[in-house]
């Protein structure tokens, strides 16, 4: 469907309406009063920082938060709707694609496409229509891949491309995600973007949720901005003949935040020391793998008050590297000195690891980070149980004061430090991740893709608290695939490429041409 068939169909009356939707949990109001109208054959995106309640809306449409847990209504081509699960939004043809994809790694592509409606005879599965289908929606998301494959073996954008190939299946109209692209490597994020325009042409509509404001100028005709539970505005996107949007970053941000954000990296306050760590001859290999080196010999230095990054591309071998200096908690055969002030540290376990001050943020904070049916109070206090024990004994009410004293200074959205985890934003949710380790009072504190999956706003207060770490002395490596993020909080830049360090450049005057050419060089470090 062209352009101006698809705004002749929005002139027929939007595909979606949602009109004055309230929904509360206990002790938060999580949507107040929130209307949304979507056009057939659009792409619209939902922005709003982390607790604006973009993914709780989307639940109500999709069925998840079921008719009777809100009020307000929803009408899809003019006809009221009341879902009552997310069969009956199926049903209408609506799809909603979550963060944490809903696939079954073990089966394979086939039968995650047509897992729940199987195409059977006679009660029996017939695999050939199965998989010749199938081959059809993989060919429609431009996913060459055997459908008989393990989706064990596919990439985590492969994966992505298997559940809107599973949402086609569906004979889907109006198709969710929920931060597609948050876990993708820069061309696999140009390849789902890509596919969403091309859905478009196709007559789909999809809603977009994302913190990436660069894909969603670059993809959506209307977008739309929720700031505390509450719809703001929402801006329409014009392009001129050169392609060029109506709508810019600062504009989204200053709908999102309230306010402008003059800039997106706070200034480097403080002085870098001497040398505190320094690794030398890092090499690790593969705990299945045999023969495979991850890591292989790297050599870095890091100063007191200093951040310094780490650039590459996905499977550049950051996160084993980071893993393995965390006391060997990735690989096999970790060969390498660590030294601190010069002297040698044990590192063979991550007990050992934290005793000699080193926390670890990682990559995945709901599976590596976070016990997320605790409260915030364990979970910030987990790593050093001791700060809050006498003789042995945990102090409960000595812990309950240190994890609301932590959720205060990281800035922690919440109704109490015995909030479940698994109920807060993501924004939050990593602050409670930077807490926990912040509690340890780190000497080295190693962050793994720190900011990912989350708003502008929340990035900004985890980089504040980032500054000041490293203002008190602390040593910070910083791994990141966002090279903007790289290049505004860095001090020193270090590029990895296949296991091996191959460049050093100071942050300062550094670009990001520079670190692309000195992520994709196989060498070694010059």
């Amino acid at each position: 469907m062209r352009q101006e068939e698809r705004r002749s169909a929005s002139r027929g009356g939007p595909l979606l309406s949602m009109r004055d939707i309230h929904k509360d949990f206990p002790g938060v109001r999580a949507l107040d009063g929130v209307s949304l109208s979507v056009g057939h054959g659009r792409v619209h995106a939902l922005m709003g920082e982390n607790g604006a309640g973009k993914s709780t809306l989307m639940k109500v449409l999709s069925g998840v938060h079921p008719a009777g847990s809100y009020t307000g209504g929803i009408l899809v081509d003019g006809e009221p709707c009341a879902f009552s699960g997310v069969a009956d939004s199926e049903d209408a043809g609506i799809a909603i694609i979550h963060q944490e994809l809903a696939l079954i790694p073990q089966l394979s592509i086939s039968e995650n496409v047509f897992l729940g409606h199987e195409r059977a005879r006679y009660g029996v599965v017939d695999w050939g229509a199965t998989h010749a289908r199938a081959h059809e929606l993989l060919r429609r998301v431009g996913l060459d891949e055997n459908p008989a494959t393990p989706v064990s073996a596919l990439s985590v954008g492969a994966r992505q491309l298997v559940e809107i190939a599973k949402a086609l299946a569906k004979r889907v109209r109006l198709l969710i995600l929920d931060e597609p692209t948050s876990a993708l490597n820069e061309a696999e994020s140009t390849r789902l973007l890509e596919l969403l325009l091309d859905l478009r042409e196709q007559g789909v509509t999809c809603i977009l949720i994302s913190h990436k404001l660069g894909e969603v100028v670059r993809v959506c005709d209307e977008i739309t901005i929720l700031r505390d539970g509450r719809a703001i505005e929402t801006l329409a996107v014009e392009r001129d003949a050169d392609g060029t949007p109506s709508v810019d970053e600062d504009r989204i941000i200053r709908g999102m935040v309230g306010r402008e954000l003059d800039q997106r990296h706070p200034e480097r306050i403080g002085e870098i020391g001497e040398v505190r760590f320094e690794v030398r001859d890092w090499t690790v290999d593969h705990p299945a793998r045999t023969g495979h080196r991850v890591v292989d010999g790297a050599h870095l230095t890091l100063r007191a008050g200093e951040v310094v990054g780490m650039a590459g591309l996905m499977g550049a071998g950051r996160t084993e590297f980071a893993m393995s200096l965390f006391g060997r908690s990735y690989g096999r055969h970790v060969r390498g000195i660590l030294l601190k002030d010069g002297v040698e540290m044990a590192t063979g376990s991550v007990t050992e690891a934290i005793r000699g001050g080193i926390a670890y943020v990682p990559e995945d904070r709901k599976s590596l980070g976070l016990v997320l049916d605790d409260d915030i109070r364990h979970n910030t206090t987990m790593a050093a149980l001791d700060r809050v024990s006498a003789r042995g004994v945990l102090d409960p009410g000595l812990e309950a004061v240190e994890a609301s004293r932590m959720s205060e200074r990281m800035r922690v959205r919440s109704h109490g430090a015995t909030q479940v985890v698994r109920t807060l934003s993501g924004g939050n949710q990593q602050k409670v991740v930077l807490g926990k380790w912040m509690f340890t009072r780190p000497e080295l504190l190693i962050l793994d893709e720190p900011t990912r999956g989350i708003d502008v706003g929340a990035k900004y207060e985890i980089y504040l608290i980032v500054r000041q770490l490293a203002a008190e002395g602390a040593c910070v490596l910083l791994i990141s695939s966002e090279l903007p993020e790289i290049l505004g909080m860095c001090d020193r830049i270090y590029t990895m490429c296949e296991g091996r360090i191959t460049g050093e450049v100071p942050g300062e005057g550094a670009d990001q041409e520079t670190l692309m050419r000195l992520m994709t060089r196989t060498g070694g470090h010059p």
